[in-house]
């Protein structure tokens, strides 16, 4: 037997369940199919906040300006004769006022004709904050100025049998704001701007690949092989097949294939899930986008990728100046997105920002600083190799200073299996490989390579891959022979780029935590 959840216990809900009752006995559909606001409230206000259309009279009257919205109550007061109400939709909020005498509620039939049994008095007693309604009426502006909507008619939408949360102490949690998004969007109109603003990026960010002949496409979710990234992958079972299936980690591996077959220029920008850790950057499932084009570089890619960031600041800020607070209180960084940015090798940003020569130490003295920094995972500091022992003592030493935008490029080939080894024959040599990161605010924003296209080459870094997975290794990929297939059918030379996006939007909204500009982020379960 279903449990019945607490809060039907609650005092509130057990009050607005017996309402609930009373306004079906009055005939009153307390959950219609439709209605049909013709306006919204940021609207009227801007058309008629400072006009002169007349006062209440004159809407009593009639004779004033005609409006219909529809919105949640938030504010209920009654004042005799009137009572006025604040109703808040999705641009704002406006005040309504009803009247004794001259508001109806629709659908109203009361069994009595007694003064206290009045539309009027109905509403006042059935309608509690929260509530969705709709008002038809004459806009006009209170003696303090305040431009108000005088109810002709009021339509209740939809009762509501649990209260709204208190914006001082309800919801002060952020945990609970997280976990309970619709009640977090409905005490924090901010909130609904933060993600407005969200979809406002996803727009621009996809004209701006449309405008560079860039093609959208779709590549499957679940994959029976996954890669393209090194990560722990979240595991499912296609039943029909009695198949082992995984979430996909990347974009990479599909978008090649599509490369191959002549796609020229291409993106996707959706989902991936990664089965690691959580923290103020980092949710299970995040938005990534990546883009592949033929014929392009890394350093293509370095520039097309500043241009969009540049573009994404002055369409946001009408400058490329973005400022970001570190915590509330504190003076904000001013991230200045203008391309070009700075650029810098992996070794040179070691030598500029730690002051470390990489190649006057041995690797037991990398391995000795990275001891010494505490920020290491100690257990596997004794297998890395030259290069990878050279990218941890990056993130340690240079990572911190990285605040306004940087493009740190030429990445020891260990890191990465999928990118082009160095055209520079001593760099190559090396083992360097064109690749750069971007960074911003010390957190990575972008990877890009010069995509490797040696199927022979290919073959034997997926698997070093392999053999680093059979090891034990789980965030290392499996070898996909189809797709070495697919490269063997001659792929040209193609830059590729991977944006995290939430990361992007917390940057370009000023927000804290990847949770914040994530609708529904992952949450501990009660």
């Amino acid at each position: 037997m279903t449990k019945t959840p607490d809060y039907h216990q609650h005092e509130e809900f057990q009050n607005r369940s017996r309402k609930l009752d009373e306004i079906r006995r009055a005939h009153v559909d307390p959950y219609p199919p439709k209605y049909v606001p013709a306006h919204h409230a940021k609207e009227l206000q801007q058309e008629y906040g400072e006009a002169t259309i007349g006062h209440s009279d004159d809407a009593a009257a009639g004779t004033t300006p005609e409006a219909t919205i529809a919105g949640r109550v938030i504010l209920f007061r009654s004042m005799g004769k009137n009572a006025f109400a604040h109703v808040q939709d999705d641009t704002g909020r406006i005040q309504i006022m009803l009247n004794r005498d001259t508001t109806t509620l629709h659908g109203y039939h009361p069994e009595s004709s007694e003064p206290e049994h009045s539309p009027y008095k109905f509403i006042e007693k059935k309608i509690d904050l929260g509530d969705i309604i709709g008002i038809k009426g004459h806009l006009f502006h209170t003696n303090k100025g305040e431009l108000t909507l005088f109810a002709k008619e009021v339509t209740l939408l939809s009762k509501t049998l649990l209260p709204l949360a208190d914006k001082h102490s309800g919801l002060a949690d952020k945990e609970l704001r997280y976990r309970k998004r619709w009640l977090d969007l409905i005490s924090r109109p901010e909130v609904g701007d933060l993600f407005r603003k969200r979809t406002h990026i996803l727009h621009q960010i996809r004209d701006y690949f449309k405008e560079h002949q860039f093609l959208e496409v779709e590549t499957p979710i679940l994959q029976s092989i996954y890669g393209g990234a090194e990560a722990r992958p979240f595991k499912t079972e296609l039943h029909a097949l009695e198949q082992e299936m995984f979430l996909r980690i990347s974009l990479e591996i599909p978008l090649k294939k599509l490369i191959v077959g002549g796609m020229n220029r291409i993106y996707e920008m959706g989902r991936v899930f990664r089965n690691e850790g959580i923290d103020r950057t980092h949710n299970p499932e995040f938005t990534l986008l990546e883009a592949y084009a033929a014929y392009w570089d890394y350093k293509d890619m370095m520039v097309f990728v500043e241009q969009l960031f540049e573009r994404l600041a002055l369409d946001l800020y009408g400058t490329t100046v973005v400022p970001y607070t570190p915590q509330e209180g504190e003076e904000p960084i001013m991230i200045d997105m203008k391309a070009p940015w700075k650029r810098m090798t992996m070794m040179e940003s070691i030598k500029v920002y730690g002051d470390i020569d990489p190649d006057s130490l041995t690797d037991d003295d990398i391995r000795a600083k990275l001891r010494e920094s505490g920020h290491c995972d100690l257990k596997k500091l004794n297998g890395l190799s030259r290069g990878l022992l050279i990218a941890a003592l990056f993130e340690v030493v240079v990572e911190p200073h990285l605040i306004q935008p940087h493009h740190i490029y030429d990445h020891p080939i260990e890191t990465t299996p999928l990118c082009k080894p160095h055209r520079d024959p001593i760099l190559r040599k090396q083992g360097l490989v064109e690749r750069f990161e971007s960074f911003i605010l010390s957190k990575e924003m972008c990877n890009a390579y010069s995509e490797l296209n040696d199927p022979v080459m290919q073959r034997q870094l997926l698997e070093k891959q392999a053999d680093r997975r059979d090891a034990g290794d789980e965030e290392a990929s499996p070898l996909d022979e189809e797709f070495i297939e697919a490269i063997c059918q001659g792929m040209p030379p193609t830059g590729g780029i991977g944006i995290g996006i939430d990361r992007l939007i917390m940057i370009l909204t000023n927000s804290h935590s990847i949770r914040d500009v994530l609708y529904f982020p992952w949450m501990k379960p009660v």
